[in-house]
């Protein structure tokens, strides 16, 4: 690969998720704090990602394999998703805002397979040159977290409640949107795959792959993929959130911790694949959601700080060891014909299915444990610090409410996968 292909490619990688790090990660925040969203309302805000997921195959396997150049595709989507954003920076009330999220996610979901269409076609040795690519993926993801908490401070409540600053998140993506979607134009051409166009929608979808739910050790895996994605759905849509309300500063930029723990664990798969097995691996992967959500619920912002900062840390664990091996063990598990559609199939069971119903459940649960939240402050009344720290307090007995339901799950999850997987010779050998 020439390095000036690499170089394309790295920017389009760390602009593509620069633009999802801008505004998701404080998504939590602002609904509640700024657009006076309940549970509800912020749970189905947070079900667009996966609605964009569920539709996302259509748009990619349907029309860009078919018709169009994928860094063409991407280009538009980008440029469109650019105008959403401006539109979801303007939005003054969650009836307004839904629409243009819901558009967007449906839109964006599909860059994320584009990107790797892309990068993938230039390449000829995927599996020892694409992680150098997609590392700068997590880099963009980092720095917009980066920014948001130590350049600007929009994630400040102080300095968000005064000037309504979260906002200016959206600003930020819409115009990364707009680089990237220009940018995209001037990428390698990647043309339609000839051996893609005459795919069947169940082909598309991953819906060929339904007959390795027969296996009963990758039903059991399928299913509990389905139900970790319940857990998995409270953190994205409360994490930054919970930080704010307990009194952290920089909340968005501590996270970003998290991305740089999945750096480091993804590189230590092989290895504990090798030495654990696959089974011991994704079993660490599922207790880690458990001790996570335990510190959050018993950590604070004060002298338990160092809980929730491990808290934090414990995402490379929580993703890698899960989602990334479960990725290669569907690829072992479906053999060479059923590859793209297992992968498909656990996409969308995954980030479509399982994160649709989790964000549901959290928002019903956030609802339930609503009475626990302090009463809201009168406009222009600023609380002594005895009063404020009450709040935070009151907002830990809450919130300690709230991760406890996702902690029990990940743990049950994790005791059905321990009881009922069973480690087969065949699949692992081919891992």
């Amino acid at each position: 690969m020439k390095s000036s292909v690499k170089v394309q490619l790295s920017l389009m990688m760390f602009l593509e998720f620069f633009i999802w790090g801008a505004w998701f990660v404080t998504l939590g925040t602002f609904l509640p704090k700024n657009l006076k969203a309940s549970d509800f309302e912020i749970s189905n805000v947070f079900s667009t990602q996966s609605w964009g997921a569920i539709i996302a195959p259509f748009i990619i396997g349907l029309i860009a394999d078919r018709f169009f150049n994928a860094e063409k595709i991407l280009g538009v989507l980008h440029l469109i998703g650019a105008g959403l954003m401006y539109m979801m920076f303007k939005a003054e009330n969650v009836s307004t805002f839904y629409p243009y999220v819901l558009a967007y996610m449906i839109l964006y979901m599909p860059t994320l397979a584009l990107v790797n269409s892309v990068s993938f076609n230039q390449m000829k040795s995927p599996e020892k040159q694409f992680p150098s690519i997609r590392i700068w993926g997590t880099i963009g993801w980092i720095l917009a977290g980066l920014i948001i908490s130590y350049v600007f401070q929009w994630d400040n409540e102080q300095n968000n409640k005064a000037n309504d600053t979260l906002r200016n998140t959206f600003a930020m993506a819409g115009i990364a949107s707009l680089i990237l979607g220009f940018f995209s134009f001037i990428l390698p051409k990647t043309p339609p795959k000839k051996a893609e166009q005459g795919a069947s929608v169940s082909q598309i979808l991953g819906l060929d792959a339904l007959k390795l739910l027969k296996d009963k050790n990758f039903l059991v895996f399928f299913v509990s993929s389905v139900l970790i994605c319940i857990p998995l759905a409270f953190y994205y849509q409360n994490a930054n959130n919970f930080l704010t309300d307990v009194g952290m500063k920089n909340p968005t930029g501590k996270m970003t911790i998290g991305q740089v723990s999945e750096v480091l664990f993804l590189l230590l798969i092989p290895y504990l694949f090798n030495r654990f097995g696959f089974k011991k691996t994704i079993l660490v992967g599922m207790l880690a959601w458990v001790v996570r959500y335990l510190l959050f619920a018993y950590g604070n912002a004060g002298g338990m700080a160092f809980l929730l900062i491990f808290g934090i840390a414990l995402h490379g664990i929580c993703y890698d060891f899960f989602f990334v091996s479960g990725q290669i063990y569907t690829d072992a598990k479906a053999g060479e014909k059923h590859k793209s559609s297992a992968q498909g199939l656990i996409t969308l069971a995954t980030y479509g299915i399982g994160q649709l119903v989790g964000f549901w459940v959290a928002g019903y649960v956030g609802e339930h444990y609503k009475s626990l939240v302090p009463a809201k402050l009168p406009d222009g009344v600023v609380p002594t610090a005895a009063e404020a720290a009450e709040r935070v307090s009151q907002y830990g007995d809450f919130w300690q409410h709230v991760w406890v339901i996702p902690a029990a799950i990940a743990a049950i999850v994790a005791v059905l996968f321990l009881l009922f997987f069973r480690n087969d010779k065949k699949t692992i050998n081919n891992l």
